[in-house]
């Protein structure tokens, strides 16, 4: 029985780069994570070992860097179409076909001194100095056919919890439910969102302002977990994502993943003491796992399930 070579790609993955903007006293940093996968002509490197149609791992990391270097990193989404659009262009002899960037972005707070002498806004940030956010990860991924881009922006390991004006009650019961009823609980996620863009990067069509959505997008979806009361996390994904269509044109579709982390009541009882909604429990594993995609009517999604 003859075998057939499938679906297959490569490219280097996490190339860890740190890029320096020095413009001014004044100092930006874009901390990323990029991993760069190609298709295209690549059956011979598979099936004769010939290696005449294959771009090194070794150049698509070179390039990750020169390409920092050479054009700087205004957005997550800018740098990856620039490298998507040039793996697929300049590759020699046009085998690469498909480029795919993957970009995790990790943010930085500027360190702030409340001694400085100076009276303008900002004096009080030392220019050169920079603390990890801890809070989520910017995610990005951008694919390139030699016709169209298609990008998907996100977030992950958003930690978002609401003390009240949630409940949970009139569901399923059966032989092994054990679960009570709550009227006043919390509600608390880690946030994986992704959403995709309607940009298509033909005809010259114009970048959307990348950053400035992100921050957009991750306000809409703070702001409607923040103000929905909710009857079930399910509910809470459904605002979520109608937030984020309802107030940026730009995106058509959003997929996001809340596993529900889970707070249960302590038993104070054994001690004489009454749990009026204070003490809990916070468990980190076994988790709800809620996940759903929001998008315009006529849309296709694209966005894969995890």
């Amino acid at each position: 029985m003859a075998h057939v070579l499938g679906q297959n790609q490569y490219g280097k993955a996490e190339n860890r780069i740190v890029r320096i903007h020095r413009d001014s006293t004044r100092h930006e940093i874009k901390d990323l994570n990029v991993s760069v996968s190609l298709r295209g002509e690549f059956e011979d490197v598979h099936l004769t070992g010939s290696n005449a149609n294959c771009l090194p791992t070794d150049t698509t990391k070179n390039t990750v860097y020169a390409f920092a270097k050479k054009y700087g990193i205004e957005s997550a989404e800018a740098f990856g179409v620039l490298l998507a659009r040039h793996f697929v262009d300049d590759t020699e002899r046009g085998v690469v076909h498909s480029a795919r960037i993957r970009i995790e972005e990790y943010a930085w707070d500027r360190i702030r001194t409340p001694d400085s002498s100076a009276r303008f806004i900002g004096s009080e940030e030392v220019g050169h100095s920079f603390v990890r956010s801890g809070q989520e990860i910017r995610t990005s991924e951008i694919v390139y056919d030699g016709e169209s881009v298609q990008v998907v922006s996100g977030l992950k390991d958003l930690v978002v919890m609401n003390s009240t004006n949630s409940e949970f009650w009139g569901y399923i019961k059966d032989g092994y439910t054990t679960l009570q009823e709550a009227y006043d609980r919390i509600l608390a996620t880690q946030v994986t969102a992704r959403w995709k863009f309607g940009y298509s990067g033909r005809d010259g069509e114009a970048q959307p302002n990348w950053n400035r959505s992100y921050t957009q997008v991750k306000r809409h979806l703070l702001e409607a977990f923040a103000e929905t009361y909710s009857y079930s996390l399910q509910q809470t994904l459904h605002a979520m994502g109608t937030r984020v269509l309802d107030n940026r044109a730009e995106v058509d579709e959003v997929r996001l993943e809340l596993p529900n982390k889970h707070h249960f009541l302590v038993d104070l009882e054994p001690f004489g003491l009454k749990n009026e909604n204070e003490v809990y429990f916070a468990a980190d594993r076994m988790y709800g796992l809620i996940e759903g995609t929001v998008h315009r009517e006529g849309v296709v999604p694209v966005i894969p399930v995890a």
